[in-house]
């Protein structure tokens, strides 16, 4: 009886998360479809409205949040294994923070010569 109880239990254990991405593949399909008409019927309607998008403010926003969680996951597989490969799951994230937040920095520059000329 205990095998049949395991047995069962394995089948669910192994149906559920299928179970769980195809529903949520329908619903993002769904999404995306019901995104894309409501596009297309604006565009005919000609009511759409360009979105501005704050690239300065994401790439600080990023930077700041990458470089502080790649600081904390470097320092902490830096103290808990030494130098491994695992420091990098921390260096990865960090040095994507540095670049972000370099860019960030670049650009500020560049727009305040461009102000200034």
């Amino acid at each position: 009886m205990a095998s049949a109880q395991s047995d069962a239990v394995n089948i669910l254990v192994s149906i559920i998360p299928i179970v769980g991405i195809v529903m949520g593949s329908v619903v993002l399909f769904f999404y995306l479809m019901w995104w894309h008409k409501q596009r297309m019927f604006l565009i005919q309607k000609d009511i759409v409205q360009k979105k501005n998008f704050d690239l300065e403010s994401f790439s600080l926003l990023a930077g700041l949040m990458l470089l502080g969680i790649g600081g904390s996951l470097t320092l902490f597989f830096l103290l808990k294994e030494g130098l491994s490969y695992s420091v990098l799951s921390g260096i990865i994230p960090l040095s994507t923070g540095l670049s972000l937040f370099a860019f960030f920095i670049i650009k500020k520059n560049l727009r305040s010569n461009e102000k200034g000329s």
